[in-house]
């Protein structure tokens, strides 16, 4: 059985501005990231981090190359119901903004991907529950998020990411606005659910954060520089 979350040889992701010139992005990615490893994306700015996070999330299509999800080739898979279909079966995001829904509560906030996703509505208020209690949120579930600190809304973003059970969790920068002490929270929340099976992948350009991975990919200027890449001490 294959033991790979996710595999991609030598994939390519362009842009085309309004005048048809084309904007190069990712040169040739080859990586393969196992199930339930915790990996870390770093680079320099403009690397094309979240541009290989967008396409491992399939929030946007490849242009050419091969991308296995689960030993499926979804390479091919360009139109966007399809790809809308695998992004809310197999993965969760989580993003630097919290993206809550400022009129609802903490509670509402995490139920919502599963009223999309059809689940009976008490089997999800259960399941939304028993996640904030899972982060410490359970004195917290009908506050709305301008009633929560920063800290707080993410961990209610991350219920929220987790709600549909999935096998992927995708964070871009999720510890990017908040403070060290609320940073160090999420990334231990994220350790226990990597503990429990989880395959997740973070970008991040901080190293204090990237240690709590496995393993850090290194991107520079569209291809992988390393692909397990060691902090240096004076980083």
């Amino acid at each position: 059985m294959n033991n790979f979350a996710i595999r991609m040889e030598d994939v390519y992701k362009s842009y085309y501005l309004s005048n048809g010139e084309e904007i190069p992005v990712l040169k040739g990615i080859n990586l393969e990231i196992k199930k339930g490893e915790f990996v870390a994306i770093m680079g320099e700015s403009g690397g094309g981090k979240t541009t290989l996070l967008n396409v491992i999330g399939c929030l946007h299509p490849l242009s050419a190359g091969k991308y296995f999800l689960d030993d499926e080739d979804i390479g091919e898979v360009r139109d966007d119901f399809t790809l809308a279909y695998i992004r809310n079966k197999k993965m969760g995001f989580i993003f630097q903004q919290f993206n809550l829904f400022a009129r609802f509560s903490a509670l509402k906030n995490v139920i919502l991907p599963a009223i999309y996703a059809k689940t009976p509505a008490l089997e999800r208020e259960e399941k939304a529950r028993t996640l904030l209690e899972s982060v410490g949120m359970e004195e917290r579930v009908n506050h709305k998020p301008t009633e929560l600190s920063g800290g707080q809304q993410q961990r209610v973003a991350i219920c929220r990411a987790l709600i549909n059970n999935p096998e992927i969790i995708l964070a871009d920068e999720p510890t990017g606005a908040l403070d060290s002490k609320s940073g160090i929270e999420v990334m231990d929340i994220f350790t226990k659910f990597k503990n429990q099976g989880k395959t997740v992948i973070m970008v991040t350009h901080t190293a204090e954060v990237a240690k709590y991975a496995d393993r850090i990919i290194y991107l520079r200027d569209g291809q992988v520089l390393d692909n397990n890449y060691k902090l240096k001490s004076t980083y």
